[in-house]
């Protein structure tokens, strides 16, 4: 049995574990809840290669996504997750450079790249963040985890959700249910997509939700980064922002909301399926 099947069963059969209801107070604090947060990254995109690490306001994307993490509220460790291919090996070197943790594993099973991502730091949640999104809300991120903790349940759904701009929500999952779902599940678009299993299935798990603020609300927008129109857009927002990878994400949206010429830029792009 491989360290992955050894973590994967223990998990799955570990009686209390987040995702089953606790006693009344139990957890009521973000500090009780340990968290790792896992950054998927690739340089293998087929519509912008390499746009991990192009470069926003003088730093790679790459950064702003990991600083932004950084600042999530009870994070202890931030990793970034990429794959074993050798066009990856930049990613690698990237985070070595800088200090950052970085696992490497599958390129076509992310969702096992993520479970041995968090694995081996035993947390109670993990916060999934894609590297192209490097105006990811910390502050919605940490009330997510927060909730998942005092809720004890398997994942935060977050209300409304496409009418905030594409590329600022990040997923709060429990341990315990990113393991159900590694086990569970063969599709190559659950192994793919990670979290696809759990609102293709919701009654397996249990749920909570969380509203955003009305500061994110902008539905229409585009925020991500997949091609050059998108880079173009977020590369004005950074330097709209004046190049700070930490200023509010709600003062990332207002600028791109006063700005509906560069909201334009990258307006008719449309968002690839999960197939």
């Amino acid at each position: 049995m491989t360290w992955a099947e050894q973590q994967t069963a223990a998990v799955c059969r570990r009686p209390g574990t987040m995702g089953k209801r606790a006693p009344p107070g139990a957890r009521d604090s973000i500090d009780a809840v340990r968290t790792v947060v896992v950054i998927q990254a690739r340089m293998g995109s087929t519509r912008l290669p390499g746009k991990v690490l192009e470069p926003l306001a003088g730093a790679p994307v790459l950064d702003w996504v990991v600083e932004r993490c950084r600042a999530i509220a009870g994070a202890s460790e931030v990793i970034v997750a990429t794959s074993t291919a050798a066009g990856d090996a930049a990613i690698a070197e990237h985070c070595a450079a800088r200090g950052v943790a970085c696992h490497r594993g599958s390129e076509d099973d992310v969702l096992a790249r993520f479970f041995e991502a968090a694995g081996p730091h035993a947390p109670d949640c993990v916060v999934r963040v894609t590297a192209d999104c490097p105006f990811v809300d910390p502050e919605l991120a940490g009330r997510a985890v927060a909730l998942l903790g005092l809720e004890q349940t398997d994942l935060v759904l977050i209300e409304g959700e496409d009418e905030l701009p594409r590329g600022l929500v990040a997923e709060a999952l429990s341990f315990a249910a990113l393991a159900r779902m590694h086990a569970g599940t063969t599709l190559p678009r659950h192994r793919e997509h990670v979290t696809t299993y759990a609102y293709e299935f919701p009654s397996e798990f249990r749920l909570s939700r969380l509203a955003p603020g009305a500061g994110l609300r902008a539905p229409g927008l585009r925020m991500t980064l997949d091609t050059a129109e998108d880079l173009r857009v977020l590369r004005a927002v950074a330097e709209g922002l004046g190049g700070d990878r930490l200023a509010p994400t709600t003062r990332a949206v207002r600028w791109l909301v006063e700005h509906p010429a560069v909201a334009a830029w990258n307006a008719g792009v449309q968002q690839k399926p999960v197939v």
